[in-house]
C-alpha cells in the first residue's frame, strides 16, 4: 500500500486505528483450546469485527515466532486472511529487525516481497545500511524513534553533546535515508511531554503511535500533538492491543472488541470534524 491509499484509507474511514494482532494463547477467550486453529480464529474473528473501524493491522511476530513452525503458518494464514477479506487495510509486521545491509535486506524479502506485509518495524541502531533494504516500492520501513517501555529512558532519552536527547539524532538522521512515502517512526503516546516535539522535528512523516488503551495513552491527546499540523487527525496510526484484544474473556469477546474499536475510532471522526478550519463563503 502506497502513501496516497494510506491516506485514501484514512479520510474515507476517518480513522488512524491499528489494532495489533498480539495474541497469547493463554489470554483467549472462554471456549478456545490453546493450539494455533484457535490462534488463527481468534485472529479472523478480531479482524471481522474491528475492520469497519480499524486501518491498519499489526501482528507482534513473538507471539507468532513463540509457537515455532504452527506460529508462522498463522503468521502467514492471518495475513492472508486480511488481503483477501480487506484488501484496503494497511498490514505491519511488528518484527523490530535490525541487521547488517544483507541480512536486512533477507528479512526485507521474506517479509515484506515474499509474504506481503506493507511495512515492517526496525530497529536503527546499526545505520543506514541496516534501514535501506527495507525502503522498497509501495513498501514501508517504520523506524524506531522513541518507545512507549520504561527503558527507552535508558539510551533514547539521553542527552548528546548538544543536550538534543538521542532519539532526535536519530529522527534527523534517518530522514535522510528516505522519504515520507517510504519511512515512519515509532512514537510511544506515553511520552505524551515529547510528541509534539517529536512532530516539530519530523513534520511530514508518519509515526506508529503506541501506547493507547492498555498503555495509559489517549486517543484525543495524541492526535492533538502528534498529527500533521496542516491536516487535522492525519499523519499517525494510533495502535491498540490489548484493550480491543480481551476487551472480554467471555463469549461476547469479539462483540467487545467491536465496541472498543468502534468507541476508538468516533474519537478519531469527531477530533477530524471540529479540528477542521472553518470554511467561511
Amino acid at each position: 500500500m502506497n502513501y496516497s491509499e494510506l491516506v485514501f484509507a484514512i479520510e474515507a474511514r476517518e480513522s488512524v486505528l491499528c489494532v495489533g494482532l498480539d495474541t497469547d494463547l493463554d489470554k483467549l477467550p472462554r471456549g478456545f483450546s490453546k493450539g494455533s486453529q484457535s490462534m488463527l480464529d481468534f485472529n479472523k474473528a478480531i479482524v471481522d469485527a474491528t475492520a469497519p473501524y480499524a486501518v491498519a493491522y499489526k501482528p507482534n511476530l513473538a507471539f507468532y515466532e513463540a509457537l515455532g513452525l504452527e506460529g508462522w503458518k498463522v503468521l502467514e494464514q492471518t495475513l492472508l486472511y486480511i488481503k483477501t477479506r480487506y484488501p484496503g487495510h494497511f498490514t505491519i509486521a511488528d518484527a523490530k529487525r535490525g541487521d547488517i545491509g544483507n541480512t536486512a535486506s533477507m528479512y526485507a524479502k521474506g517479509l515484506l516481497e515474499n509474504m506481503g506485509f506493507d511495512s515492517l518495524t526496525v530497529a536503527p541502531y546499526m545505520g543506514e545500511d541496516s534501514v535501506k533494504p527495507f525502503l522498497l516500492p509501495d513498501k514501508w520501513a517504520i523506524v524506531l524513534a522513541l518507545t512507549s517501555n520504561g527503558g527507552s529512558a535508558d539510551f533514547q532519552m539521553q542527552p548528546l553533546a548538544n543536550q538534543a536527547p538521542l532519539y532526535q539524532k536519530v529522527l534527523e538522521r534517518v530522514q535522510e535515508w528516505g522519504s515520507p512515502e517510504q519511512l515512519m517512526f515509532v512514537v510511544g503516546a506515553t511520552h505524551s511531554d515529547e510528541l509534539a516535539h517529536v512532530r516539530s522535528v519530523a513534520p511530514n512523516h508518519f509515526f506508529l503511535i503506541p501506547g493507547v488503551g492498555a498503555q495509559g495513552g489517549s486517543v484525543s491527546g495524541v492526535l492533538k500533538t502528534a498529527a500533521w499540523r496542516n491536516k487535522p487527525g492525519m499523519g499517525v496510526l494510533v495502535n491498540a492491543s490489548r484493550s480491543i484484544l480481551y476487551a472480554s474473556s467471555g463469549t461476547d469477546f469479539a462483540q467487545k472488541a467491536a465496541l472498543e474499536a468502534k468507541k476508538m475510532q468516533s474519537d478519531m471522526a469527531l477530533f477530524m470534524e471540529t479540528s477542521r478550519p472553518l470554511l467561511i463563503p
